[in-house]
C-alpha cells in the first residue's frame, strides 16, 4: 500500500520545493505539479509532490493522518 502526506509549499526553486509536514521542512521535487508556488498544498509521495489539493481537502487528510497515528499509539496489541 503507498500512502502520499500532505504538506504546504514554503519556497520554490524549481525543480525542488521546501514544504511543511506537521512542522518539518523538508526539500521535495516539484516537476509533476503545475506552476507551484509558495502557500500551494500538495500531496507528497517519495520525495515528489504528486497533485496540488484545496486548503480543505489538506486540513481532512491532515485530520485523519492524526486520527491514524492516535489509533497506531493507542495500540497495546
Amino acid at each position: 500500500m503507498c500512502l502520499a502526506v500532505c504538506g504546504r509549499i514554503k519556497s520554490v526553486d524549481n525543480p525542488f520545493a521546501f514544504v511543511d509536514i506537521k512542522g518539518i521542512e523538508t526539500c521535495i521535487n516539484v516537476e509533476l505539479v503545475d506552476d507551484p508556488k509558495k502557500g500551494d498544498y500538495v500531496l507528497i509521495h517519495a520525495g515528489f509532490a504528486i497533485e496540488k489539493v484545496n486548503r480543505e481537502y489538506f486540513q481532512y487528510l491532515d485530520d485523519t493522518l492524526e486520527e491514524m497515528l492516535k489509533e497506531d499509539n493507542d495500540y497495546d496489541g
